[in-house]
């Protein structure tokens, strides 16, 4: 087997590779993985960086429970481009997750002040600090669950966790927001499903579905997935 294979083998665990360029790496990253190498279990990046032979660099980040597309710059100064892409708010993401509770209300927009809460949690405010805006669609997959796509305006720790739980529907399997029967799911029901952007003078726009969670495998959710397509298609209100 050529080594290059084979490194991507021993750590297909963590991720898959999307796409590679001369300024980025688009990788799959798998849930329940973590970002930063955390007591000596080494993050996707590090994972990435070993299979890849090169050095990466972070831009943006997922949580642990969270799979999906991550964006990881190839220089720091293509880092330091795609982190202003981020910043500056050109960089659309799309994400989808499930929930087993019944939101207030079916789609729209979420906005309030992310303020830390107990433990490592955060919470949504009224107050003008910190502000979190996120929009969503909702679409009902049968035995009280329901599939949202979710797009975040800004970027803030657990922004779309706390944004669903303000709503009633905390994420199905987050052992943070949703603990009183999170451990009956089998990962954290959060998928980073689509990205797009410019950079270097070129347009680029990627999806990846999810490949594990057995309640985003059922033939329910993935008939919802086939319809929806490209979530930047989707009518989303103006802010």
């Amino acid at each position: 087997m050529p080594k290059a294979i084979q490194a991507m083998t021993e750590y297909q665990q963590y991720f898959t590779l999307v796409a590679e360029n001369e300024y980025f790496v688009v990788i799959n990253k798998k849930a329940g993985i973590n970002f930063h190498t955390e007591e000596g279990d080494i993050g996707v990046v590090v994972a990435a960086e070993r299979a890849l032979k090169q050095k990466l660099y972070s831009v943006h980040r997922l949580d642990k429970m969270t799979s999906g597309l991550l964006l990881l710059a190839k220089s720091s100064q293509d880092a330091n481009g795609l982190s202003e892409l981020f910043k500056t708010q050109q960089i659309q993401k799309y994400y989808l997750a499930i929930s087993d509770k019944k939101p207030k209300k079916t789609q729209g927009l979420i906005k309030g002040g992310m303020e830390k809460s107990r433990r490592s949690m955060w919470k949504l405010t009224r107050k003008q600090d910190n502000i979190a805006i996120t929009q969503f669609f909702s679409y009902a997959l049968g035995d009280g669950k329901r599939l949202f796509v979710v797009k975040p305006k800004t970027g803030k720790t657990h922004q779309i966790r706390v944004a669903l739980k303000s709503i009633g529907s905390a994420i199905c399997g987050d052992l943070i927001y949703a603990t009183e029967d999170a451990y009956r799911y089998d990962r954290g029901y959060l998928h980073a499903y689509q990205i797009q952007f410019d950079y270097a003078q070129q347009s680029f726009n990627f999806i990846v579905t999810p490949e594990a969670g057995k309640e985003f495998l059922l033939a329910s959710c993935q008939d919802k997935l086939l319809l929806l397509d490209r979530c930047d298609q989707l009518n989303w209100p103006k802010i």
